[in-house]
């Protein structure tokens, strides 16, 4: 079974409760930071390129996260919050090196038989040119599919799929964008409509 952490630090006179925990369906990490019940700010990081090597256990992922925590503990301790934790911060893997991958059109993929996603792919915040992405689509009964496409200049890609409606109902796609020796890797869900 695997636990979060939960910690409380005095600064001065605020007192910062950072919470972290892990999000297994999504594959990330997630610590949050918390002053008089509010939430200030997040960090998430994902995991998916961890958890698809040979011998990845829930042991290891407990690992990443109490990192994880360690280092926002430290940030908080050390005055630099901001420095670590946000409201829209990006996700990057665990040990990102600047490239996230964020899903844009996650409220309209599917229409006529097709899943037609589009993906952002930034580099320290900005658009990453020509980064690789390429996706694999889990189903129940079927081989994975897999896609692929590249980034354009203002870092945006799209994929189409075609797939029966049906075969949405809590399907995942891991998706890895690539870009010189830098990677990132998330999971996502697909649903079907209500």
């Amino acid at each position: 079974m695997i636990f979060g952490f939960n910690t409380d630090v005095k600064l001065g006179e605020t007192v910062y409760h950072v919470q972290s925990e892990a999000r297994k369906r999504d594959l990330l990490l997630q610590t949050q930071v918390f002053v008089r019940g509010q939430c200030i700010g997040k960090r998430a990081s994902s995991y998916a390129a961890h958890a698809a090597q040979d011998g990845f256990s829930d042991e290891k992922m407990h690992e990443l996260l109490k990192t994880q925590h360690k280092n926002v503990l430290e940030a908080v301790r050390e005055g630099k919050v901001d420095a670590v934790v946000g409201h829209n911060t990006d996700i990057q893997d665990v040990d990102g090196t600047g490239l996230a991958l964020r899903w844009i059109n996650s409220n309209s993929v599917y229409s006529d038989n097709t899943v037609q996603m589009k993906f952002q792919v930034t580099d320290g915040g900005k658009p990453a040119e020509g980064a690789r992405i390429t996706s694999r689509l889990a189903l129940a009964s079927d081989a994975p599919i897999f896609s692929q496409a590249t980034s354009d200049a203002s870092g945006e890609a799209e994929m189409k799929i075609f797939l029966d409606e049906e075969a949405l109902r809590e399907s995942a796609v891991l998706v890895q964008a690539i870009l010189g020796e830098k990677s990132v890797t998330r999971k996502f869900r697909l649903r079907k409509a209500a």
